[in-house]
């Protein structure tokens, strides 16, 4: 029979929000190579390292990615 495309979906997320949580991490990287480096503060919370943006992205995804996105287009 298969395994269904529902039963994959969890799957697919996961796989989903690791790619991208990768490709923030290798932009923001390559950002502070450049001495651009992608930041966002708001009071005492601060983000400021590739891995801070991506373990953001991995973990709430919907409010970093949009958030590292515009932060990104201010830096470069």
């Amino acid at each position: 029979m298969g395994i269904s495309a529902v039963t994959l979906l969890p799957l697919y997320i996961v796989l989903f929000l690791a790619a991208t949580a990768l490709c923030v991490y290798q932009d923001a990287s390559a950002q502070a190579r450049k001495g651009r480096a992608v930041y966002f503060s708001a009071g005492s919370f601060e983000v400021s390292t590739p891995v801070a943006w991506a373990v953001g992205c991995l973990c709430l995804w919907v409010f970093f990615m949009p958030l590292y996105i515009t932060c990104r287009g201010k830096a470069g």
